[in-house]
């Protein structure tokens, strides 16, 4: 039996045990048989969560690249690595082959190296879904550089904190970007954010919506006729296991963003192991994943996982709705789409416009569905189901996160049974546990608990970047050895797990987690804002949206509301990025207190869902009296 394809529901059984019993034979064997290593591990795993310190492959030699590319030259070089769909259906798509994709690598493996990148040095990326940012990413790995990719739909203030937080020497982006109907002067946003990084000597440009921009002397270069000049190989830095791959922000319940890192061998293995299982590759298949490579998805299941295992992936760079809301499907008919992974956010948006628009669309050659980022309600599975896979290709409702780098709880298709809303069982490795407040595991079917991990798995995220207290006291301190997810999940009479969402003041909006406080930092910027409080509202296609409680300072309460809430937006726009706007923003006498002076969220919340008959007992508050006028003007 291959370990590598699992294919019934006995063999998930039979595999998990042998994996949970002996998780570092179980590893060893897949890490051995699946990847080439310039030099093999001393020791499969150490690891102490009290730490928290977590090694895999201790001593190994590698460098992924030589895994996601080279290794396929022999055997798949003139195969399609990544299948490019721009933004406008009437522009061709772009085949570029395994050989291609390595030499596109190599060129600017070899230009990063000319503009002083160094092994350990951090690179930001702030590009839209065009082939450069795939080839950016593999770049960086090839030389040993550390990649920080940032999602291009945020602000000049966000992305400054995330270069000056990975200190980056360069950063990697564009003229502009397309995105339906628009273009975007992403040039203009990195020329804003590095009016406050002292720290980043250059910066590549790619061409894409050839527009006029600035090109500041000394620092900007063009990106094309540097590639033009550099050669087309480069023999790829001998990496440790261990060593950093690449930083990614996620967004944290308080303050900074976090900057997880993850590390080049255990990230390898696992997420080629995972992308093999979770969507059932096989060697002519055509993968797409529509998230963006900003997004730990896109890292994982665009780039890594898929290229590891001699896939061929789409990118797209444009959004579902443009021209019309047939344009996934008409992706999936055209390219022979045989795997589909997206966002519930997606299916709920696609959903709403009825069936005709795929209707005139053949999608017979898919077999697996995928949903990522939030968990799906039960409406949009059966739409999905029904529409898109004709009840013929499983849903894998996957449930993941940046920290542990690759998915965790998922169906095996063809193997498991799958169950509306469930994410269903561990995948190979993974021991959950549901814990109750006091600390103690939750035993048995049935139950509804806080989901933490028992064991390490190989992608697990090593830090925070810079702050290894913090990676400490936000995943590990809960709960005695063992990573606490942040999430709540209840677990069904057969074991099936159900995310409930988050438990801390992370909201998940369309599939990005967004943390509550750093938005309300932004509101209380506004001149005539006293406080705020942000809480999430059920949304029909995002998910959750966003609800803004702001109380005003008394000079500003005859102020236009509709300017402020105009006002307050824009602020949230500039700080954050346009993700994070408000979709409602109520004007309060005050905020509902402890009395110590704990703003109560959780009766927010109720008000915003529409649920006031659920508020419980609100006479120990400080202030009582507001909660009731608040009811009153809600929107």
């Amino acid at each position: 039996m291959s370990n590598y394809h699992i294919k019934q529901f006995e063999e998930y059984y039979h595999v998990y045990r042998k994996s949970v019993r002996a998780p570092e034979q179980f590893w060893e064997e897949i890490a051995e048989e699946h990847f080439y290593w310039r030099k093999k591990w001393e020791k499969v795993l150490s690891w102490d969560f009290t730490k928290p310190e977590i090694k895999w492959f201790e001593g190994a030699k590698l460098n992924i690249t030589e895994n996601c590319l080279d290794r396929h030259l022999h055997s798949r070089a003139n195969k399609t690595a990544i299948l490019f769909e721009p933004n406008n259906p009437d522009e061709p798509a772009e085949h570029i082959s395994y050989k291609q994709l390595h030499e596109r690598v190599c060129k600017l493996a070899n230009v990063l190296k000319e503009k002083g990148i160094e092994k350990g040095d951090r690179v930001c990326i702030y590009l839209p879904m065009i082939p450069e940012l795939a080839v950016s990413v593999l770049a960086c790995a090839r030389i040993g550089a550390i990649h920080s990719v940032v999602f291009a739909g945020f602000s000049a203030s966000a992305l400054a904190t995330r270069i000056n937080d990975c200190d980056a020497k360069m950063v990697i982006t564009s003229d502009g970007s397309y995105r339906g109907a628009k273009t975007i002067d992403l040039k203009g946003i990195v020329d804003e954010a590095l009016d406050d990084c002292k720290g980043v000597a250059s910066v590549l440009v790619a061409k894409r919506i050839n527009s006029d921009i600035t090109m500041k002397e000394g620092r900007d270069f063009w990106l094309q006729p540097l590639l033009d000049e550099a050669y087309n190989d480069y023999t790829a830095e001998v990496m440790d296991a261990e060593d950093p791959l690449f930083i990614l922000y996620t967004s944290g319940s308080t303050g900074m963003p976090k900057g997880m890192m993850h590390t080049c061998g255990g990230y390898m293995v696992y997420t080629a192991y995972t992308f093999k299982n979770v969507f059932d590759y096989r060697e002519d298949d055509v993968y797409w994943c529509t998230a963006d490579i900003g997004w730990i998805t896109g890292h994982s299941y665009i780039v890594y996982g898929p290229l590891a295992n001699g896939a061929t992936t789409v990118m797209f760079e444009g959004v579902p709705s443009y021209p019309d809301f047939s344009r996934f499907w008409d992706i999936v008919e055209k390219h022979k789409v045989t795997q589909f992974y997206t966002a519930p956010t997606a299916i709920r948006a696609l959903a709403k416009q009825g069936t005709a628009f795929v209707e005139k669309h053949d999608l017979s050659t898919l077999k697996v569905l995928g949903t990522v980022g939030e968990p799906i309600n039960e409406e949009a599975w059966h739409w999905y189901n029904e529409n898109i896979g004709k009840k013929k290709s499983p849903i894998v409702d996957t449930w993941w996160q940046t920290e542990t780098g690759g998915i965790m709880i998922t169906p095996i298709p063809f193997s498991t049974p799958t169950k509306p809303t469930y994410a269903t069982l561990p995948f190979i490795g993974i021991q959950p546990a549901l814990m109750d407040e006091h600390g103690d595991e939750i035993q048995g079917n049935q139950v509804e608990g806080r989901l933490c991990i028992k064991y390490p798995w190989p992608s697990i995220a090593r830090t925070i970047w810079g702050n290894h207290q913090r990676y400490k006291d936000t995943y590990f301190s809960a709960f005695d050895n063992m990573y606490f997810t942040g999430d709540g999940a209840l677990r069904d009479e057969v074991g099936y797990y159900r995310i409930t969402g988050r438990v801390d003041d992370v909201i998940i909006v369309s599939g990005h987690n967004l943390g509550t406080a750093p938005i309300e930092d932004a509101v209380n910027e506004h001149q005539a804002v006293a406080e705020s409080a942000i809480v999430g509202f059920p949304h029909d296609v995002k998910g959750n949206a966003l609800y803004g409680y702001i109380t005003l300072k008394g000079s500003s309460e005859g102020r236009n509301q509709d300017n402020l809430r105009k006002e307050i937006n824009q602020l949230i726009t500039d700080r954050i990025g346009p993700i994070a706007k408000l979709d409602k923003i109520q004007f309060t006498a005050g905020l509902p207190k402890t009395r110590s002076g704990k703003i109560m969220r959780r009766i927010l919340r109720k008000i915003a869902s529409n649920e006031t008959d659920q508020l419980g007992d609100t006479s120990t508050l400080l202030n009582p009296e507001v909660v009731q006028s608040i009811i009153d003007n809600a929107l």
